[in-house]
């Protein structure tokens, strides 16, 4: 059994040399230019974005301020690089990162342009009624008591946060219907056009009588308004993806400065960060479901909220399992072809045979998880029993009704797909001692979550969540440090990285170590910024509360 002890491998001085000199990891000129670079670009992405996007999200004008200290800092990051390549050869031609990291550094300084453009808006048509509405008038409203903010809360709006009773998940989800009576009964009672129509028109930039004509036509009007929504809504997606973006620029940063992932061996690392990517991702998916996030779908160990509850679009979303279980069958599905990509054309080896065979496993396994996560199928197999007994009269009776726990999914086939994996690539044949090692590490993790998954449901099984409260049990934090360290692992594990680990005398252990260090600083910070996402909610919420009643006071 390989455990990458005893003496580090024998390698060519080719091998050596390669690595010595074809890499930035091995420069000694201006490293303290780099090591600044490194330095400042994970305060960037990794404690300061993270928080912009909270705040965002919450939307806190405290968020402006984080998004230009990311700006900031980035940008100090962005000047060093260049000030390093300026001064040192281009060790690798045609990167990946240098185009990734001009692109984010463009989209973030979008994103805050927009955020600028909103907080601006909101302050004027806060500040700025056009009429001053008596308080009498304004408590008799019939919309102020269809969605009074001490009426039944609905939820937020966005499911990344904690919810806990009467903390900030519940507090924002009073802003969202509160905002919403508030938006009709200013256009109602203060008869308000559109705003940022008038904000063009008073601005100047709409000038001369035939483009004025134009513009206040109700179809352009119209226009104008459709067109700002769905410029809203890109802006949306784009926030909740700059996190993701941002692990892609830190990555592509490590290949560049490792000097890996060259010529043929592109695809084989390529394969490795993406499926250990997901993984890692779909561990802080199932941290973040333990910390109270997405509780609105039902996914945080709680009972499903119902459409009186959260609204229609929200409680018709598919459970978690099922989420699970359709990317499992589609990457079955989209990988059984390209197991073969790096030897293409060419004879298939026992390797290739067994990944497509890994590959056919989650295209069914992913379909059996989906299809017993079917509310469909579920009824039809009920049918099949309640049909054949006919119980007529006696169907009210407690005999027949549904257990508690039909009310929570309880589908082990994605964790038991994930353990087979593990199982599997524990004993996958492999060049080196020490690659052996690391997959089996990483393999050894996720049959370690399955098993921490399997305790979810026993404890799901004997007592069934009663609250739309986060249950939080402790098993699922043990699953999620094993899914975001396997993650980790299963990126290390690629040729290139093993090749230079052996090269400069590192064993197995180095990884393991590293990674276990870096999951655990990951998941506490991760803690402390749903933490702030919560505040930030709440205070939101006291804001405007206290605003629309100043405003609208006599």
């Amino acid at each position: 059994m390989a455990t990458g002890g005893g003496q580090p491998p024998m390698v060519s001085e080719d091998a050596v040399r390669l690595y010595a000199t074809e890499s930035y990891w091995a420069q000694s000129e201006l490293s303290g230019v780099m090591y600044a670079h490194i330095a400042l670009s994970l305060i960037a992405w990794v404690i300061i974005l993270p928080i912009a996007v909270m705040l965002s999200v919450a939307r806190s004008r405290l968020g402006l301020i984080a998004q230009l200290a990311f700006l900031v800092v980035n940008g100090f990051g962005v000047l060093v690089s260049v000030v390093y390549n300026s001064k040192t050869p281009d060790l690798y031609e045609h990167n990946s990162h240098h185009k990734a990291g001009w692109a984010m550094t463009w989209l973030t300084c979008l994103w805050t342009v927009w955020s600028a453009f909103n907080i601006h808006h909101k302050a004027k048509h806060w500040s700025t009624p056009s009429e001053p509405v008596s308080s009498e008038a304004f408590k008799h409203h019939p919309l102020l008591h269809e969605s009074s903010p001490h009426a039944t809360p609905r939820w937020s709006g966005d499911s990344g946060q904690g919810t806990e009773r009467n903390t900030a998940s519940l507090l924002s989800s009073r802003t969202n219907s509160w905002d919403s009576s508030q938006s009709r009964l200013n256009k109602r009672l203060l008869g308000e056009v559109d705003d940022e129509l008038c904000d063009v028109e008073k601005g100047g930039l709409i000038s001369g009588n035939l483009v004025h004509r134009v513009f206040a036509r109700p179809f352009a009007q119209s226009a104008l308004r459709h067109s700002l929504f769905l410029l809203d809504l890109v802006v949306a997606l784009l926030e909740r993806l700059l996190l993701p973006l941002g692990f892609v620029a830190i990555v592509t940063g490590a290949a560049t400065y490792g000097g890996i992932a060259r010529g043929h061996h592109l695809l084989n690392v390529l394969a490795h960060f993406i499926k250990g990517g997901i993984f890692f991702w779909y561990g802080l998916l199932t941290f973040g479901r333990w910390l109270g996030c997405f509780a609105d779908f039902g996914w945080a160990w709680n009972i499903k909220p119902g459409a009186e509850v959260v609204g229609r679009r929200r409680s018709r979303m598919p459970t978690a399992e099922f989420t699970e279980s359709f990317v499992i069958w589609f990457y079955g599905a989209s990988n059984v072809f390209l197991e073969h990509l790096t030897a293409w054309g060419g004879a298939w080896s026992p390797m290739d045979l067994e990944h497509v065979s890994i590959t056919i496993m989650f295209f069914g396994g992913g379909m059996l998880g989906m299809l017993i996560e079917s509310t469909t199928i579920r009824n039809l197999l009920t049918r099949v029993v309640t049909s054949s007994m006919q119980p007529h009269h006696e169907s009210k009776s407690p005999q027949w009704q549904q257990p508690d726990y039909y009310k929570h999914a309880m589908n082990p086939i994605p964790a038991l797909i994930i353990m087979l994996l593990g199982i599997l690539m524990s004993s996958h044949a492999q060049n080196s001692m020490v690659s052996s090692a690391i997959h089996k590490q990483w393999g050894t993790l996720f049959s370690c979550f399955a098993l921490a998954r399997g305790v979810t449901y026993i404890t799901m099984w004997i007592k069934p969540p009663q609250t739309y409260l986060p249950s939080r049990p402790p098993s699922e934090l043990v699953a999620a440090f094993c899914l975001v360290s396997g993650g980790l692992i299963f990126m290390a594990s690629n040729t290139d990285t093993v090749h230079s680990l052996e090269t400069h005398g590192l064993m197995a252990n180095f990884i393991f170590t590293t990674v276990m260090s870096l999951t655990s600083l990951l998941m506490a910070w991760m803690t402390v910024v749903v933490a702030i996402k919560a505040w930030a909610s709440e205070r939101t919420w006291r804001t405007r509360q206290y605003s629309s009643n100043s405003t609208f006071a006599a």
